[in-house]
Formats: structure tokens, sequence, C-alpha cells
């Protein structure tokens, strides 16, 4: 929600060998003085993480896409393997010392390689025995290459993990990416039987889909792009006004988006474009 705030971070491309089942992979680092912390807010994609991180960290918050959750105040320790759920709301974290995370942002078609019930996820953080995943990319994160080298190696060798674990996404689960990547998308699709319409499938196939492979009702996953996007509009057009984001976005009206951005993300539309402007400090 504050890019100038974020530590080092990156987004990397998901090879084409695991494209179905990897949207992008995400590494931050970070290394904060002693006796300070670094929050990071987040309005996470409506979708689930498997993330490889060192440690330790505290963590104060909700899942977000930088990593796990766990209680107030609670320590992680470090080379763990974590899958977090879809989020219903803004999450944060906060980094103290020196650290990293490896996360691949799951496409619809992986989630059942990990869980049965994705809704159990919600808003939370489950670790995961995968030694083997958590070794091959701890061994590249904690080498001596350079820092861009290593990001490379840490994707191919979560790539190399994902690819020799799983059989290539059947067409129910291919079908499931197509609905995410359509609501990802495309600001048309305003309604679930927009997006019904637009893939040929009934609502309740829809609905059955987002259930399975999302943890999320497909209502709840436009709502969550439109206030992304939101988001977006109030750091970026400073001079656009609310009622215009609103319109623009498919809102009744300013009061509507008011409403669901404070409801959801716990700011008024006004805070947090004062506090996400480009002329803030870090």
């Amino acid at each position: 929600m504050y890019p100038a705030r974020l530590p080092e971070f990156h987004r990397l491309p998901a090879p084409d060998r695991v494209a179905g089942l990897v949207r992008w992979f995400w590494i931050p680092e970070w290394r904060i003085a002693p006796g300070r912390s670094s929050r990071q807010q987040v309005i996470a994609f409506p979708a689930s993480n498997l993330v490889v991180e060192s440690g330790p960290v505290v963590e104060s918050g909700p899942v977000a896409e930088s990593g796990p959750v766990a209680e107030s105040g609670s320590v992680v320790e470090s080379g763990r393997v974590g899958l977090a759920g879809p989020t219903t709301r803004v999450s944060y974290r906060d980094l103290t010392g020196t650290g990293w995370a490896v996360g691949a942002l799951l496409r619809p078609a992986a989630v059942p390689l990990f869980t049965e019930d994705p809704a159990a996820l919600r808003d939370a953080y489950r670790t995961v025995d995968l030694p083997a995943l958590r070794e091959l990319v701890s061994g590249v994160m904690n080498g001596s290459s350079d820092r861009a080298a290593r990001r490379h190696l840490a994707v191919e060798a979560f790539t190399d993990w994902l690819a020799g674990a799983f059989p290539a996404p059947t067409p129910e689960a291919l079908l499931a990416n197509s609905m995410a990547d359509l609501i990802d998308s495309d600001p048309a699709v305003r309604r679930v039987e927009d997006a019904a319409a637009r893939l040929g499938v009934s609502v309740r196939t829809l609905q059955r889909l987002a259930r399975r492979y999302v943890g999320l009702p497909p209502l709840a996953m436009i709502r969550r792009r439109r206030l992304q996007e939101a988001a977006e509009r109030l750091r970026t057009g400073q001079d656009t006004s609310l009622a215009a984001v609103a319109a623009d976005l498919g809102y009744a009206d300013h009061a509507h988006l008011a409403n669901e951005f404070r409801s959801v993300l716990g700011f008024t539309l006004s805070a947090y474009r004062q506090g996400a402007s480009p002329a803030e400090p870090s």
C-alpha cells in the first residue's frame, strides 16, 4: 500500500515450465537497524502464496504477500516454508533485523496441490513440511552469489522443485486459472455474471471453481481487484477527484467506495491518499 516504504523488493516472472502453477515469484530482502522495525502493509491478491523464508522476524498481522503470520510479538524461526492463504482485509508485517523471503504467488491450479480446503486458510499461515524446497532455496539465498544472481538462482531452484514434484494442471485447473486471469485483468468484469458469461460457464460453476481453487467467492475476488485499482489511483493520481475514481471503477457513488475502502482496509480515502503521497519520506 505504501511502495515508498518497501525494503528491497523484486518480482520475477515464473519460468514457462511452471507458468500454470505460479503467477510470479517475489523476493524481499531487508536490513533494519537494531531497535527499529519497518511495517509493510499490503492489499494482497485473492490468492495463496508458498513462501520460503529466513528469520527471525517479528510478525504482527494477517498474512501478506510478503510473508507469513503469527500471533502478535511472536518470532518465526529461520529456514521454514509456509503456505499463506487468501486474505479478506489489509494485512501487514513488521520487519526487523536482516532477512529475506522467496515467495511464489500461486495460480489457482496450484492451490489443491497444497490444501484441500483453501477457505480454511483465509487470513492465515500454515507451516508446511517441505524440507527439500527449504534446503534448495535457502542454500542459494544464503550463498555467496551477488544479489541479482542469487535471486535468479533461487527462482530456478524453486521452479525445479515445483516442476519435479507435480504433474501438469488438469483442464479444470486451467479453467480456474482463466477465471482468476479474467477477474484480475478486466475492469469490465464487475459482477459474477460478467465473468461467467465471458468464460462460457454457469455462475454455479464459477463459484465451485473459486471455492476449490481460490478459497474466496468470485465476488470477493472482483471486489479485491477494484480495491487494488482504487488504491493505485489514489497513490498515483493525486489530482483525480475521489468521485471520479469511484465512477471509473464502477462503484455506485463516492460513498460506496469510501465505505468499502474503510471497512476492508481501515483507511478513509483522503487519509490514504495523503499518507501514500510520493513526497512522503519512507
